[in-house]
């Protein structure tokens, strides 16, 4: 059953191409009121060799990135899934934001690893906060591979419907994550800041 939601969502991880692009997606086709970002400094993705990642500023558009990487070496970066990962965030949405510069509200938001949760907080609690408006933050570890992406996606899109289908999220959140992690078995962390 499609649940329509207005609650507000962001999914972030490191470099907003693979893990909080694939929820996002996901999300998206859920009907949910979605956006990605990263927090990291650039957008790194793997080179050809360990020493050389391709790194690019936020806002380069994937069309752009994919185009790169296709004049380097399409045949490796087809074999690796990069060219796959791309093509699927740039019908997503034009290119990798950076949660830092966004200036939008959000109810709920999901980070894919803790650092970028520790990154979240940070930014939040250096702003003063001017609303009262909660925002309730909340990471679950998900590996930057393809294949836990997809996994994370389900899980993200799995613990924001049973929020979205609570008649009172700030009371009842913290019982809706402890049933979510004792039924995926991954760890939650759960923290509640104001804009």
């Amino acid at each position: 059953m499609a649940h329509v939601s207005n609650l507000s969502i962001a999914v972030i991880c490191s470099s907003n191409m693979n893990r909080s692009m694939e929820a996002h997606g996901y999300l998206a086709k859920k009907q949910f009121k979605v956006r990605s970002f990263g927090t990291g400094d650039k957008v790194k993705l793997p080179g050809t060799a360990a020493d050389k990642p391709n790194v690019y500023d936020f806002g380069v558009p994937y069309d752009d990135i994919y185009t790169d990487l296709c004049n380097k070496d399409k045949q490796y970066y087809t074999q690796n899934g990069l060219l796959h990962m791309l093509d699927r965030n740039r019908r997503i949405k034009t290119a990798a934001e950076k949660f830092q510069l966004c200036n939008e509200h959000f109810d709920i938001i999901v980070t894919a690893e803790e650092r970028v949760y520790d990154q979240v907080i940070e930014f939040m609690e250096s702003r003063m906060p001017i609303h009262n408006q909660p925002v309730h933050v909340i990471n679950i570890d998900i590996q930057d591979n393809h294949e836990d992406a997809t996994i994370g996606a389900f899980l993200i899109c799995d613990m924001v419907t049973q929020m979205a289908q609570s008649e009172d999220l700030d009371n009842e959140v913290d019982e809706i994550l402890h049933d979510f992690e004792m039924k995926v078995g991954r760890p939650v962390l759960h923290c509640v800041l104001f804009y």
